[in-house]
């Protein structure tokens, strides 16, 4: 059996074994973005309309990516570019003051759409497959293209900031949502209102971190030095000793010595925290 039996770097290419032709994904280009989305409208639930209609204040809360909808189109005069478009479906949490101590959750909906153009090479071939079921007949797949695919990989976006439109001037023509998947309507748990009658709006700022490509279907020749045999045991810890468990944890020293001065956060994780708290 050859050494290099792990995935890893390799220093010795004397041990591969043999060249196989595998079917995966190709990634023929790829993108990411730093989108910082002003004023969404927030389209907020019935009960989050009634708090938000006498509330005093509104400041930023927490956002939760529930679905991208990607389509793929050619670029006519350009061969070998897509344009993919895309629709960012979030739900939205901000924190209303209404008079009292603490703060009250407003949950609603709040839609981002983005394109980019990337190179997804051609393709005419037709591709058909069959899907194997147990003790039935085979079922053949539906015939599709050989396009590429767009997979679009994004964390949840950081509440920047939130601002009201009370009405009292006049506001220019803004086309609303007329209809958005049942299945996103479903993720709320009671009825979006998206007909404001002429009372306040809310708008939210986003930050949103985006990483998208295009694959496309293919058969690559690559070099194999052996199965990949998993090598640790799995395990669900130590149960039955919960004092081990915790003297691993590192003593919170930060806990009880207060730091004399605070520094701005400048990754995503801090950056989600101190919005959110803030």
């Amino acid at each position: 059996m050859p050494e290099n039996g792990m995935p890893g770097p390799v220093c010795d290419l004397s041990s591969v074994r043999e060249s196989v032709c595998i079917h995966t994904r190709k990634i023929f280009d790829s993108c990411r973005d730093k989108d910082c989305v002003e004023d969404l409208r927030f389209y907020p639930t019935a009960s989050a309309m009634e708090l938000l209609s006498g509330c005093q204040m509104v400041r930023g809360g927490t956002a939760e990516l529930l679905y991208v909808y990607t389509d793929v189109e050619p670029v006519t005069f350009n061969r070998g570019f897509y344009s993919i478009d895309m629709r960012f479906f979030y739900r939205v949490t901000l924190q209303v003051g209404t008079g009292t101590p603490r703060c009250a959750g407003a949950e609603g909906l709040c839609v981002f759409d983005k394109r980019c153009i990337l190179f997804g090479s051609e393709g005419s071939a037709k591709i058909f497959s069959s899907d194997t079921v147990i003790d039935e007949l085979d079922i053949p797949g539906r015939m599709r293209t050989n396009l590429p695919t767009a997979v679009v990989e994004a964390v949840d976006p950081i509440v920047l900031d939130t601002r009201v439109d009370d009405g009292c001037k006049p506001r220019c023509c803004e086309c609303g949502l007329t209809e958005i998947p049942a299945f996103i309507a479903r993720s709320f748990g009671e009825e979006l209102v998206f007909d404001d009658g002429g009372r306040r709006r809310f708008y939210v700022t986003l930050g949103q971190f985006t990483l998208v490509r295009l694959e496309r279907d293919t058969q690559l020749l690559i070099p194999v030095y052996d199965y990949c045999i998993p090598q640790a045991e799995c395990s669900c810890g130590d149960q039955e000793d919960p004092c081990g468990l915790f003297r691993n944890v590192a003593f919170p020293i930060g806990e009880f010595f207060p730091p004399s001065t605070l520094e701005m956060p400048k990754d995503y994780a801090a950056t989600r925290s101190y919005c959110a708290c803030h």
